[in-house]
C-alpha cells in the first residue's frame, strides 16, 4: 500500500510538472483603442491563439486621452503589459530612448514593411526600429457618387479637371461643391495642405529634403499647395469660416455637399450616416501622366515592453502582425485603417478597397511635418494649421504663409538656419 501511494505521488508530481511546463503564456496588450475591444476579443485574438497554441492575448485598453500618461506611469512602475501600442513619432521614440521599448530592428517581420511605413517608429537616422508598423490612414477626397451621376461628372485626375468639376457643381447649385470649414484650423492643414501637397513636393523626396535642410518652405513646391488652397474658398459654401469639423461631416452625410476632402478614417462613420453611394479619388496631379503621391500616414504601431518576461512570445506576436492573416482581419474589422505591411489584402468595403488600391498606383508619403520638424517652438505642424486656414479664408497670401512657417522653423532647427 505504501509503495502504491509512493507511485501515485510521483505520478501526480510528474503530471503537475508537465502541466506547469505546458502552461500558457499570456501577453497583455496596452492600447488607447478602447473602441476596438470587441474586434480584438471576438476576431483578432481567437485567430492568433488558434494559430499559436501556448500563447494567450489579453487586450487591456485605456481611454485615449489618458493613454500616454497611464502608460508612462506603468512603465516607470514596472507594471505595464508585454505589448505596447505605439503612438507615431516622438512619444514612442522617447520611450525607446529611455530603454522602455525593446529594439526590434532584427525582428524577422520587419522585412514586410517599407522604409516609409517604418519611419514613424525608427530612430532619426533610420538605423533602429522599436515598434512594428500596424495601421495607417490615407488622405484623399470622398464624394457623393449619386450626385456625380446626377450631374454627369467623372472623377478628376488633374488639378484642372478638379476645378472644372467644382465649377460644374457650383453652376448647378444643387450641392455645395466641397464641405470643409476652417473654424477648427487643423482640418485646413490635414485635409488641405497635407492632402494635396505630396503631389507638389514629390512625397518623401520633398519631406526628407526639408529635414536635411536641402529645401525650404518658401520653395515653389511648398508654396504651390497654398496657392491651390487659396482657390478653394469659392467652393466651400456660405459661412465656411465659422464651420466646424462636425458641421462639415454633417453637410456631407446629409447629402448637401458633393465632395469631402478628408481621408479613409471617415469611412466607418460615413457608412452609418450617409444614405447615398460614395466614391473616392486621390489628390489630382498637376498634369496628366504625372506620378501621383498620396499621404499614407502612419498612425499606430506595436512594440515590446523591454521589461517583459515574455519577450519570445511577444516577438512571435509582433511577427504575426506582418502576416496576411492579420492584415486582412484588421483592415476589414476597422475599415479605413489600413495595415502597413506588404501583405496582400482584400477588403470587403468597396470604399476602403478604393483607398488602399492607390498604393499600387501612387507613391506613399506621410504628413510633412510630423517627423523631427515639430519638436521645437513654434511647432511646425501647429503653425501649418493657422497658415492653411488663413490662406483659405484670404487672410494671408500663400507666399506670406510659407515665409511665416520657414521663419518659425529656422528659428530653432539648425539644418534650416
Amino acid at each position: 500500500m505504501t509503495a502504491r501511494k509512493t507511485t501515485l505521488t510521483a505520478a501526480a508530481f510528474l503530471l503537475s510538472g508537465t502541466a506547469l511546463m505546458a502552461q500558457d503564456v499570456t501577453l497583455t496588450i496596452e492600447s488607447w483603442r478602447n473602441d476596438d475591444i470587441s474586434i480584438w476579443r471576438n476576431q483578432i485574438i481567437p485567430a492568433f491563439e488558434a494559430a499559436h497554441p501556448g500563447i494567450k492575448l489579453d487586450f487591456q485598453p485605456t481611454a485615449p486621452a489618458q493613454y500616454n500618461s497611464a502608460l508612462n506611469s506603468k512603465l516607470d512602475a514596472g507594471t505595464a503589459g508585454d505589448i505596447v501600442t505605439c503612438r507615431a513619432f516622438d512619444a514612442s521614440l522617447a520611450l525607446f530612448q529611455k530603454g522602455q521599448l525593446a529594439d526590434l530592428t532584427d525582428l524577422d517581420g520587419m522585412a514586410n514593411y517599407s522604409d516609409v511605413a517604418k519611419s514613424a517608429w525608427s530612430t532619426d537616422d533610420g538605423s533602429q526600429q522599436f515598434c512594428v508598423p500596424m495601421a495607417s490612414v490615407i488622405h484623399g477626397f470622398i464624394y457623393n457618387a449619386d450626385a456625380f451621376n446626377e450631374l454627369g461628372l467623372e472623377e478628376p485626375t488633374t488639378v484642372d479637371e478638379f476645378f472644372a468639376v467644382l465649377d460644374a457643381i457650383a453652376a448647378d447649385g444643387s450641392y455645395i461643391p466641397m464641405a470643409m470649414g476652417v473654424n477648427d484650423q487643423w482640418e485646413a492643414a490635414t485635409m488641405g495642405y497635407a492632402n494635396i501637397g505630396p503631389n507638389y513636393w514629390m512625397g518623401e523626396q520633398g519631406r526628407n529634403a526639408l529635414i536635411a535642410g536641402d529645401a525650404k518652405l518658401t520653395d515653389a513646391e511648398f508654396v504651390a499647395p497654398f496657392e491651390q488652397l487659396a482657390r478653394w474658398s469659392d467652393y466651400l459654401g456660405r459661412g465656411f469660416e465659422s464651420q466646424s469639423y462636425p458641421d462639415s461631416q454633417n453637410l456631407f452625410t446629409l447629402g448637401r455637399a458633393a465632395i469631402y476632402p478628408s481621408g479613409s478614417w471617415e469611412i466607418a462613420g460615413f457608412r452609418s450616416l450617409a444614405d447615398f453611394e460614395m466614391g473616392a479619388f486621390p489628390p489630382p496631379v498637376q498634369n496628366a501622366g504625372d506620378t501621383c503621391y498620396i499621404s499614407d500616414h502612419t498612425d499606430m504601431g506595436m512594440g515590446l515592453n523591454a521589461a517583459s518576461p515574455n519577450a519570445e512570445a511577444g516577438r512571435t506576436f509582433l511577427n504575426w502582425l506582418g502576416s496576411s492573416e492579420f492584415a486582412t482581419l484588421f483592415a476589414n474589422a476597422v475599415p479605413g485603417f489600413f495595415p502597413l505591411s506588404n501583405a496582400e489584402v482584400t477588403l470587403d468595403d468597396s470604399l476602403a478597397q478604393e483607398f488602399i488600391s492607390w498604393r499600387g498606383d501612387c507613391e506613399s508619403s506621410i504628413r510633412p511635418f510630423h517627423q523631427i520638424l515639430s519638436r521645437g517652438t513654434p511647432n511646425l505642424s501647429n503653425e501649418s494649421w493657422g497658415t492653411s486656414a488663413n490662406v483659405i479664408r484670404g487672410g494671408q497670401t500663400p507666399a506670406d504663409a510659407a515665409a511665416q512657417m520657414q521663419a518659425g522653423l529656422a528659428s530653432w532647427y539648425a539644418p534650416q538656419q
